[in-house]
């Protein structure tokens, strides 16, 4: 596999993807990828899929890797970015544009990401904590609302 420090084009049955410049996300977007989904789809022992999301600059289809938790048939994914006062570049860019890929497991299949009103948020916020428990500290370190966005599947 190659590293690099930019994180590079990776292929995909969609055609070429633009990788995280993260090296860690990057790396493991590949493995996930490469092996048909079935390595690399745990973070800290958490679900996790891949979201391939339209820059909303640059028009180039970008991935990353996500924890999720369920709400029925829908994938949630959290704009946590750590408790940074900031939204992560993905969130920014799905708000443009809602129209992803999802790769869950080995199915990748189209979505659409829409943001959880504050009552959702409420209601799923356990859930995603018991996912992944450093949420819950991720929203004190901020005074910015971490967003909660459900990924509906659009191909059924």
């Amino acid at each position: 596999m190659a590293h690099g420090n930019g994180g590079g084009n990776g292929g995909s049955s969609s055609g070429a993807v633009k990788l995280s410049p993260s090296s860690w996300v990057a790396e493991q977007a590949e493995l996930y990828e490469e092996s048909g989904g079935t390595k690399g789809t745990t973070m800290q022992g958490a679900p996790c899929l891949l979201l391939d999301y339209v820059g909303r600059r640059s028009g180039i289809t970008r991935r990353t890797v996500l924890i999720y938790g369920r709400d029925g048939d829908d994938h949630l994914i959290v704009a946590s970015k750590g408790g940074s006062d900031e939204h992560p570049l993905w969130y920014r860019n799905i708000q443009d544009n809602p129209d992803v890929q999802l790769r869950v497991g080995t199915e990748r299949f189209p979505a659409r990401a829409e943001t959880l009103s504050p009552e959702e948020k409420a209601r799923v916020w356990p859930h995603l904590v018991d996912v992944f428990a450093p949420y819950e500290s991720y929203q004190k370190k901020t005074t910015r609302d971490i967003p909660v966005v459900r990924l509906r599947r659009t191909d059924v």
